[in-house]
């Protein structure tokens, strides 16, 4: 049987509708930060307590983006009733979206791009070397590369939980496609897409005038261990989908 929004219970329809404004909101990040090109990319965040998550329509205009057609799914990616008109369908990545939040239960958020740089990197099917403190602050270490996967099922989404289930970045490269990012909500994880495509221009100009000098292990570990729970004020917690430490896993 359907899950039909308005038969909820008033506290989920409430935290429904902050989510869709959250995400909405969101939304306008990924051009604002030159992330996304017409109508690619996409954000999501998980509905609080619930297991539900709301996510971009496929191929609407950033410029038509509002709460009202967020799509809200289940945690399996099937669209609930949720009263927007039926032949508004969600995202084309909802599959891999919908994978990540029944695998990695701390991840709140989930963003996807084709920023240029990082895509760059992708293509290559190379890591982005962690030879910037900002990426130890960020993402501790190295953004991986995870494997070639289509859009069609929830390969994707495997391909994301796998690289970054025993690792600190909140940044995985898709060979091929391009970057995802997670975070412990939204916000998070758009913070995470935009640093991945600012290091990744960074490191890629670095590396035509020469080779970048990496950072030892023990040094990164200390600025992401700072940055994470010291840094700003009052501190932050853990980066979602982190464990301990990248060698622990």
């Amino acid at each position: 049987m359907a899950i039909v929004l308005d038969q909820l219970s008033p506290g989920v329809q409430d935290a429904v509708a902050r989510t869709r404004q959250r995400v909405s909101d969101l939304h306008a990040e990924l051009p604002r930060n030159q992330l996304v090109v017409w109508t690619a990319g996409n954000v999501s965040e998980r509905v609080p307590g619930e297991d539900l998550f709301v996510i971009k329509p496929s191929g609407v205009s950033y410029d038509e983006l509002s709460p009202a057609v967020m799509v809200v799914c289940t945690l399996d990616g099937d669209k609930i009733d949720d009263g927007t008109p039926a032949h508004l369908t969600p995202s084309s990545d909802t599959a891999a979206h919908a994978y990540v939040y029944r695998h990695m239960a701390d991840v709140g958020g989930v963003v996807h791009t084709h920023s240029t740089y990082a895509t760059a990197w992708a293509a290559r099917g190379e890591e982005i070397p962690c030879v910037l403190t900002m990426m130890g602050d960020e993402f501790g270490g190295p953004i991986p590369v995870g494997p070639f996967a289509v859009i069609g099922d929830d390969s994707i989404g495997r391909g994301i939980v796998e690289t970054l289930q025993h690792s600190w970045s909140r940044a995985v490269l898709m060979q091929n496609h391009g970057p995802f990012t997670i975070g412990k909500d939204a916000r998070d994880a758009v913070k995470a897409a935009v640093m991945c495509e600012e290091v990744a221009r960074t490191v890629h100009i670095a590396r035509q005038l020469g080779d970048p000098i990496a950072i030892p292990q023990p040094i990164i570990d200390s600025l992401f261990d700072r940055y994470q729970n010291v840094y700003g004020q009052g501190g932050s917690s853990a980066a979602a989908g982190s464990p301990s430490s990248p060698q622990e896993a």
